[in-house]
C-alpha cells in the first residue's frame, strides 16, 4: 500500500513544520506549503527526503488569493498523484480593534483563516473521498471565547470551527473532518504582552509544546476512525477560563 499523502498548509516553520515532521515520521509523504518562508520550506523538504527518498515536496502559494489556493490544490494532488490528508494549519494573527480594522485586515484574516481552508477542502473533496481520508483544521480556543482586540481573527476561527462540523456532515461517511484548538503553545512572533497572565489562567500552569499539537493532529488523521466533527482543545486547560485581555 502506498504511503498516505498529506498537504499541510503553513508548514515551513513553527507548529506546521512540526506537524509535517510528525506525519512524515509516521510514514506519510508530505506536501509542505509556504508563502514567504521558501528557504525554510526547502530545507525541511531536503531533510525529510534524506530520511526517506522522494517523500516530501514544497509548494508556495498566497492563501489570500483564491486563484492561487485552487492552483495549490491541483499542484498538491499532482505532486504524488493523489491526496489522503489535508491539514489546514496556516493562519494570520494580529490585533484588529473595532475602531481600527480595515478592509485589508478583513481580507487577510478571513481569507487565510477561513476561505482558504474551505477552498482547499472543496477542491480536494473528491480525492479525499476516494482515499477515505481526513481533514484536520487548526482552530483556536479563541474561536469560542474571544480575545479582546482581535475580533476579525476570532470571527474567522469561529467560522473555521463551524466549517469543521459542517464538512464532517457534508463529506461523511468517506471523509472525517476534525479540528484541533491550540492554547498557549508558541507565542506570536510579534510578541504578546500578557504571557504570564495567560499561563496563570491555564489549568496546567505552563505553555505546551508544538509536539502536543502535532501528535494530536497525527492521531486524529491516522488513528481515530470513529471520530468526526469534533474540535479537540489542546490547551492545558486554558479554555476553562475566560481569555481576558
Amino acid at each position: 500500500m502506498a504511503a498516505p499523502v498529506a498537504l499541510i498548509t503553513g508548514s515551513a516553520r513553527r507548529i506546521g513544520a512540526r506537524i509535517a515532521r510528525t506525519l512524515h515520521h509516521q510514514g506519510c509523504r508530505v506536501v509542505i506549503h509556504y508563502h514567504r518562508s521558501d528557504q525554510d520550506a526547502r530545507a525541511l523538504a531536503e531533510t525529510l527526503n534524506r530520511e526517506r527518498k522522494d517523500s516530501a515536496v514544497c509548494l508556495g502559494a498566497d492563501l489570500r488569493d483564491p486563484t492561487a489556493v485552487r492552483a495549490l490544490a491541483v499542484r498538491a494532488r499532482d505532486a504524488f498523484d493523489g491526496l489522503d490528508l489535508l491539514i489546514n494549519n496556516a493562519s494570520s494573527f494580529y490585533p484588529t480593534p473595532i475602531g481600527e480594522a480595515s478592509d485589508e485586515d478583513w481580507d487577510t484574516l478571513m481569507h487565510s483563516n477561513l476561505r482558504a481552508p474551505f477552498l482547499l477542502s472543496q477542491q480536494l473533496a473528491g480525492d479525499l473521498t476516494n482515499a477515505r481520508g481526513a481533514i484536520i483544521n487548526i482552530v483556536d480556543v479563541y474561536a469560542d471565547k474571544p480575545l479582546l482586540g482581535h475580533p476579525l481573527y476570532c470571527m474567522a476561527k469561529a467560522g473555521l470551527a463551524m466549517m469543521t462540523k459542517s464538512l464532517a456532515r457534508e463529506l461523511g461517511p468517506a471523509v472525517r473532518v476534525n479540528g484541533v484548538s491550540p492554547g498557549p503553545i508558541l507565542w506570536p512572533e510579534q510578541g504578546q504582552d500578557n504571557q504570564q497572565a495567560i499561563l496563570d489562567a491555564t489549568a496546567l500552569g505552563r505553555a505546551g509544546d508544538p509536539d502536543d499539537i502535532a501528535a494530536t493532529v497525527a492521531w486524529l488523521a491516522l488513528e481515530a476512525p470513529y471520530i468526526t466533527g469534533q474540535i479537540l482543545a489542546v490547551d492545558g486547560g486554558r479554555s476553562l477560563s475566560f481569555p481576558g485581555a
